[in-house]
């Protein structure tokens, strides 16, 4: 059986990927249509040796659609409605749904009985979160957890491709001895660190680190947990990665949380000091788990333990998220294609 299957924003990092995703995932399309912007309608993309044309989103007739990703921006919310009013199950990576209370915020590994209650919209969360929550579930579920201090490295593809673009023209300029000129961010990031993530919010926290705190709370089922996140823009291409302390309700060992991670879904540790072996974004590119190291007791906490992890935000923090999503809706069998 297969599935007529819309994406929507096909031209962004985020469609580009759920391109790879369904071809490596052997996801079953029966057919696919793929939609972007109005300046971008009419141009073809290839996938598995076709090519499609892309169709004008806001015009696109979404019957006969039986699964839609949206990778659009928040800004095409109303097109996601529509979408799914016309029968499609849309998959929303945008934060216009997330914490709407009649739409599920998913990830498979964690909450997948959420999915099956849909209303037609499912939202993928935000890509730092699904990380984190990905890694956080199987120790909540052995052990209670009290509080969360995240601290992100949050690499430039996670702005688009633009930004990867002006990442680039800056490492040329000061080879060249030029001005390293700016627009997506507030200063250069090359050979830089930029402690602010889409914008200041309430508190003087950022609108990327509200997102960690209310999407984490809400996929874990656990409203009063105490969450502080630092958001951080790193000079990296690609991956994720994040520094976390948890306080557990009880004491716990840096054995025990290996052993639990390394019997979780989507997680892999890397952990081993005496080898130097710990996972970096070069480890977690192109990948599907969640890769963890640097497990230990924190020193001024008896109760708590500091970890790192770094997965590919444009896969399992985006778009492998996504059809993992779909894949448990509609009850389809995770394959891989050889």
């Amino acid at each position: 059986m297969g599935f007529s299957v819309a994406i929507a924003g096909a031209t962004g990092a985020v469609g580009q990927e759920f391109l790879r995703v369904l071809e490596q995932r052997a996801f079953p399309v029966d057919s696919l249509r793929l939609m972007a912007s109005a300046r971008s309608a009419g141009k073809t993309l290839s996938w598995c040796g076709r090519d499609y044309k892309l169709e004008d989103l806001a015009t696109a007739d979404f019957t006969g659609v039986d699964v839609a990703f949206f990778s659009a921006g928040s800004g095409q919310a109303a097109q996601a409605r529509r979408a799914a009013a016309e029968g499609a199950l849309v998959v929303d990576n945008s934060s216009a749904f997330r914490m709407d209370p009649d739409v599920p915020l998913v990830v498979p590994e964690v909450n997948p009985e959420a999915a099956r209650a849909h209303r037609g919209i499912i939202a993928n969360p935000n890509c730092s979160t699904i990380l984190l929550v990905v890694v956080l579930a199987p120790l909540a579920r052995q052990v209670g957890i009290r509080r969360i201090v995240a601290s992100t490295y949050q690499a430039v593809s996670g702005s688009g491709a633009i930004a990867l673009a002006e990442f680039e023209a800056q490492i040329v300029a000061e080879r060249e001895g030029r001005p390293l000129e700016h627009s997506v961010y507030p200063v250069p990031i090359h050979a830089n660190v930029i402690p602010f993530v889409s914008g200041f919010g309430e508190g003087g926290i950022t609108t990327e680190e509200w997102k960690m705190v209310r999407e984490t709370r809400r996929i874990l089922d656990m409203p009063n947990l105490a969450v502080s996140a630092t958001c951080v823009r790193v000079p990296v291409r690609r991956a994720h990665s994040e520094a976390v302390n948890i306080e557990f309700e009880r004491a716990v060992t840096p054995d025990e949380v290996r052993t639990w991670l390394r019997a979780a879904d989507g997680v892999q540790v890397l952990d081993e000091p005496a080898t130097l072996t710990f996972p970096t974004p070069r480890d977690a590119q192109d990948g599907d788990d969640v890769l963890v190291g640097r497990i230990r007791a924190d020193p001024g906490h008896p109760q708590a333990i500091d970890l790192w992890l770094t997965g590919d935000q444009l896969r399992k923090g985006a778009a492998l998220n996504a059809v993992q999503i779909a894949e448990c809706v509609l009850e389809v069998p995770a394959r891989t294609r050889a």
